[in-house]
């Protein structure tokens, strides 16, 4: 696998891990939160955003931040909030990351992102930019708490690309936008957009306080990724790039379609987290993702430590550098070893640790093959804390809503002959299947014949392409 940007090689986005960074553990994408200041009031805000928190990092610590990232062989940092430009600095901090080799993009709920502020951005090496459009304009301004936020946050959109900043969108799925994605698309659309993000709404912070109105339910994935795939053909058509966030999935028939952007053999491979994502809170403490709860999962700070020495000895970052620790149904699930029970950010938010996370196609999937169903309730609240949590447990029903006796599930066979590390496709199901498996455990299909028939369609398909070519261009 070729780094990005080696001889003979098309460059790779700045995020693309290959193995010699895997390896090394190299944070490569670093998410900062600059400051917990913030103009908005959002329900479901994990941090729980909106004053400054105690001994935020001074210019001269973050320049100090930007230079162990960079000797880290960090490559993007994406600047968050609260709200990254209300710090005065916000420009200066945005140019030392440039000057450092570093691509600085920008995540931003766009109340007030000036054309001042997109000026001074761009001026200083701002590459993209990402504004939350959580719903249409009701729904939005009622999550964000400040009416006429959608409005500023779509002219924050098209001040963007005015200004020749690539931009895109990120979207927190709640119940009440949920109805509306195929209406946002068409928003992202007119505004210009290039790229969308989709994740669920996790039960961290005010979240977890409306949780009941704000998340979907576990069973609710059945309707939502086959929901996503359609979104992201017409997107496509748009010149817009959809791709789930790592807190959905995985592995039911769209996981290659949505993961890989179209590429099948692409897939989920587990928590990221402390492996090659890193982040940093505004007073500098240091995670292995920026999402994790604040206890727990801080390696050190910055002011007592430097960054290069907790980001390679602090054990609360290594967190998935070993093997996961499953339980539950994601212990005895076909993927656990390749997947790991997905996002530690939604496990631990739902149950206090990371193993185990109902919020999956394939388990959604296997479920409802035998009439049963998932949803979560909440029975412990959460302490009202940046970064807090309450507690959940997991309720199985019938497909109509009825709870039923929990019994254990029977598990996926998995061929015996199959390697335990490798994810190949059955092009009878599109589900992923281990190497030198001969029969899916999902279609029954022979494995080796669908790839023959995959194959042939393609070469008739390219023929046809060539043909069609050739006619319109009179050869």
């Amino acid at each position: 696998m070729s780094a990005p940007g080696a001889a003979g090689a098309a460059p790779k986005p700045n995020r693309y891990v290959t193995d010699l960074d895997r390896a090394a553990y190299r944070p490569v994408h670093v998410v900062w939160e600059i400051t917990l200041a913030c103009d908005l009031k959002c329900a479901h805000c994990g941090s729980r955003a909106g004053h400054k928190r105690p001994n935020e990092l001074t210019t001269a610590e973050c320049f100090d931040v930007v230079e162990h990232l960079a000797a880290l062989g960090t490559r993007e940092v994406t600047l968050i909030g609260g709200e990254a430009y209300l710090r005065k600095d916000f420009a200066q901090i945005i140019a030392a990351i440039t000057a450092a080799g570093i691509e600085c993009t920008l995540q931003s709920g766009g109340r007030n992102l000036t054309e001042e502020r997109v000026r001074a951005a761009k001026a200083a090496g701002l590459k993209a930019a990402g504004i939350s459009i959580d719903g249409l304009r009701e729904v939005h301004d009622a999550m964000r708490g400040v009416p006429g936020s959608f409005d500023a946050a779509v002219a924050s959109l098209k001040r963007l690309r005015a200004h020749d900043i690539p931009a895109g969108a990120n979207t927190a799925i709640t119940q009440a936008s949920f109805e509306q994605l195929d209406a946002i698309l068409d928003v992202l659309i007119e505004a210009g957009a290039q790229a969308w993000q989709i994740a669920l709404t996790v039960p961290m912070g005010r979240a977890s306080e409306n949780w009941s109105t704000m998340m979907l339910q576990p069973h609710q994935m059945l309707a939502l990724m086959p929901r996503l795939a359609a979104l992201q053909r017409r997107a496509h058509d748009h010149g817009i790039v959809l791709q789930p966030a790592n807190n959905i999935g995985y592995f039911g028939p769209y996981e290659g379609r949505l993961r890989g952007t179209g590429f099948e053999a692409v897939h989920y491979e587990g928590c990221p987290g402390g492996q090659n994502v890193m982040g940093i809170e505004a007073d500098g403490n240091v995670k292995g993702c920026p999402s994790l709860p604040t206890s727990g999962y801080t390696g050190g700070n910055t002011h007592d430590v430097d960054l290069t020495t907790i980001w390679n000895t602090a054990p609360e970052i290594a967190f998935s550098r070993g093997e996961g620790a499953n339980w539950g149904f994601c212990k005895s699930c076909y993927y656990a070893d390749v997947c790991r029970a997905g996002c530690t950010w939604m496990s631990h938010s739902l149950f206090g640790k990371p193993g185990e996370n109902p919020y999956c196609h394939h388990r959604a999937e296997e479920l409802d093959r035998r009439g049963l169903r998932e949803s979560v309730r909440q029975v412990a609240a959460a302490p009202g804390t940046s970064f807090d949590h309450g507690i959940f447990e997991i309720v199985v029903e019938t497909r109509e809503g009825r709870p039923v006796d929990v019994v254990p599930l029977d598990l996926t066979p998995r061929d015996a002959a199959a390697a335990r590390d490798e994810l190949i496709v059955c092009y009878g199901c599109f589900r992923h299947v281990f190497a030198g498996t001969q029969t899916c455990p999902f279609c029954d299909g022979d494995i080796a014949c669908a790839q023959t028939a995959h194959d042939d369609a393609m070469v008739d398909a390219r023929r046809a392409t060539e043909l069609l070519v050739a006619a319109l261009s009179g050869t």
